[in-house]
């Protein structure tokens, strides 16, 4: 189609990204007709769409957290696997945010855009791995788009949570983790580092915990910490939601050694404000050197940000000649990842 733009099909709303000729939405933040989700955090997957196009992994995670709600319709899309809306063929491809995620790559008129979603490059072991996708236009997040946020390997973080444990076996260590993603990979990496004593679960956790059991994602023996004694959890690791660091809930622990994995961890400001002792940067989402390498990986000369920190992702790209832009999009949360 001669003269047809990128932005000519695929819009801003205020519903969210809108692909036109498809009619469909990409993680509207408001009930549409018609939504493709790229994963299910409650930032980008909301309840009450007609039509609900996602992984089976992600629609699982939907029905868990809200029921007949999730969707009207849900439609399953395996990793790979094509379908054609109108003129709009539609494919998801691994984000390696969270279980389940994906990109969304839209073709249209011989132009190809894709929709990163929330994404990561380094390695988890309870999702794929990202995969890099030959684009037109790649539109990205950008939560630690500044050069300050580099990463530290997991592991390392992990071993300082070990050597604490070692350190004070007279306490219990309190892990302040987001439910979904979080908290099964901080397990997960626990388990790889050589702990396969049992863990604790805060309630909250236990539902999401579960769903991972059942797609094969192995957590090991995991109890809940209600109804036992202070005296149990000398020496041993719990897990809660970030949340639940400081309330009552908190107390039936044996002088806690707070820690929250977050890769809002590298901000001593952010663990302080929420009384965290044992900082550990684990983040799901790309570190800015990981940011600006997928940008050169797949290659498209313009790039659009859906939200995080816009500005100087913006100017990176526009220094090596990749026409770039903020979308600004609302409704996205950027807390405890």
């Amino acid at each position: 189609m001669a003269g047809l733009r990128p932005e000519d099909w695929l819009k801003t709303t205020e519903r969210g990204l809108w692909c036109a000729p498809a009619d469909l939405y990409v993680d509207p933040v408001r009930a549409v007709g018609r939504a493709v989700v790229t994963h299910g955090h409650a930032d980008h997957a909301r309840p009450g769409n007609g039509r609900v196009l996602a992984t089976p992994e992600t629609l699982a995670i939907m029905r868990a957290r809200y029921g007949e709600a999730a969707a009207r319709q849900a439609q399953a899309l395996a990793y790979g696997e094509a379908v054609d809306l109108g003129d709009v063929t539609v494919r998801l491809v691994p984000a390696g945010h969270v279980l389940g995620s994906a990109q969304v790559v839209l073709e249209h008129a011989g132009q190809r855009i894709v929709v990163s979603g929330d994404y990561k490059r380094r390695r988890d072991p309870t999702c794929p791995a990202f995969e890099p996708v030959a684009c037109d236009v790649f539109v990205t997040e950008a939560t630690f788009a500044l050069p300050v946020f580099r990463h530290p390997d997991d592991a390392g973080e992990i071993a300082s949570l070990l050597a604490s444990v070692a350190l004070f076996p007279e306490r219990a260590h309190l892990v302040g983790a987001y439910g979904l993603g979080k908290a099964q990979r901080t397990i997960r990496l626990i388990r790889e580092a050589g702990w396969d004593r049992p863990l604790f679960l805060h309630g909250a956790l236990q539902g999401l915990c579960d769903l991972y059991a059942a797609h094969d994602i192995d957590l090991g023996a995991l109890e809940p910490a209600a109804g036992r004694e202070r005296a149990d959890f000398a020496g041993e690791i719990v897990l809660a939601p970030p949340g639940s660091l400081t309330d009552r809930w908190s107390r039936r622990l044996p002088d806690p050694v707070t820690a929250m994995a977050s890769g809002w961890m590298r901000v001593r400001q952010r663990a302080r404000q929420r009384g965290v002792e044992l900082p550990l940067i684990i983040s799901d989402h790309a570190d800015w050197d990981e940011l600006t390498a997928t940008l050169g990986e797949v290659g498209a000369p313009e790039v659009w940000i859906t939200h995080g920190r816009e500005e100087a992702l913006v100017h990176w790209a526009g220094q090596r000649g990749i026409r770039a832009r903020a979308l600004s999009l609302i409704g996205r949360e950027d807390e405890d990842e």
